[in-house]
């Protein structure tokens, strides 16, 4: 991690292939996004750090992320965890070089890169939150998604005030833990999907679930057989964590609806493609294909 503490901000170097703008056209997809907000260009994000909440202010300068805190100035310990958070958010630790190499083969992903240079993964740090919004989000439409997280968020997540605007963090897993199912219920979500995220927060509540084991695992398949041993968690849902929250560049969602949407609009299909299809697509995306992915969501935002 590059990036130096000037006590009342932060500075963050971002590495070369780093394009701020084309992060923040990801992260302002929705109008009812409620984790994070756009406010005179400046990008706001709510965390918690050592149980206190740290109100980040987050701009890119000619040279630099900088992240400021508007509200209180934390502990060095806590400003040190807040760069980290920025730096993992936006995937920095990722040597995109290789990617555009890879990308030099696919006529597709060369469009592509040329056209989004410098997006990185816009991640999911928090697991529970990553294994949350996978498992709302499986078969309905990404509007009605948000609009679930949106009312998860405000009925169980916590917030502060600043200026007149209000700023949340994702409910934690031992507060949902707690829940009955009726409770999610009463938000519009299934049954099952409701048994789903409360058995996850009661697995994370027990220690049986955690990111530090989850990265420990030794590669991609052992990550991803774990995963799926979660109630819940199919093959789409586990590359997807694997992807947003565990780092596995070559985590691919082949099943995705908004790949075969991308897939079928780029290359000008008349129809969407098969998984064979996908599969001979994407043959030479080898390593890459969480990033094969994520570019071609971003199409969809144009």
């Amino acid at each position: 991690m590059n990036w130096t503490d000037c006590e009342t901000y932060l500075e963050i170097y971002p590495p070369h292939e780093f394009g701020f703008e084309e992060c923040l056209v990801f992260l302002t997809r929705s109008d009812q996004e409620i984790l994070h907000q756009l406010i005179d260009g400046f990008l706001y994000k709510l965390i918690e750090v050592e149980k206190e909440f740290i109100l980040l202010k987050i701009a890119h300068t000619p040279h630099a992320i900088k992240v400021e805190f508007p509200i209180n100035l934390p502990a060095a310990s806590v400003r040190k965890a807040a760069a980290a958070y920025v730096w993992e958010w936006f995937d920095m630790g990722q040597d995109l070089s290789s990617f555009y190499k890879t990308a030099c083969q696919s006529e597709l992903l060369q469009r592509l890169v040329h056209k989004y240079e410098g997006l990185r993964m816009v991640c999911m740090p928090d697991l529970f939150e990553a294994l949350v919004w996978a498992i709302i989000g499986q078969q309905i439409n990404l509007t009605f998604a948000y609009t679930l997280k949106k009312r998860f968020v405000e009925q169980f997540g916590e917030c502060i005030s600043f200026k007149g605007k209000q700023f949340w963090l994702f409910p934690s897993f031992e507060k949902i833990a707690e829940l009955d199912i009726s409770k999610l219920q009463q938000l519009q979500f299934t049954v099952r999907k409701a048994e789903y995220i409360i058995g996850v927060a009661k697995a994370m509540s027990k220690g049986e679930i955690k990111k530090e084991l989850m990265l420990q695992k030794n590669n991609y398949q052992q990550a991803k057989q774990a995963l799926m041993a979660i109630r819940g968690v199919g093959a789409w849902t586990a590359d997807y964590v694997l992807m947003k929250c565990l780092h596995y560049t070559c985590a691919f969602p082949i099943a995705d609806v908004g790949l075969h949407n991308a897939l079928k609009k780029q290359m000008g299909l008349e129809k969407k493609p098969t998984i064979e299809e996908i599969n001979h697509i994407a043959a030479n995306w080898e390593g890459w294909q969480a990033y094969a992915t994520f570019y071609l969501w971003r199409s969809l935002y144009e």
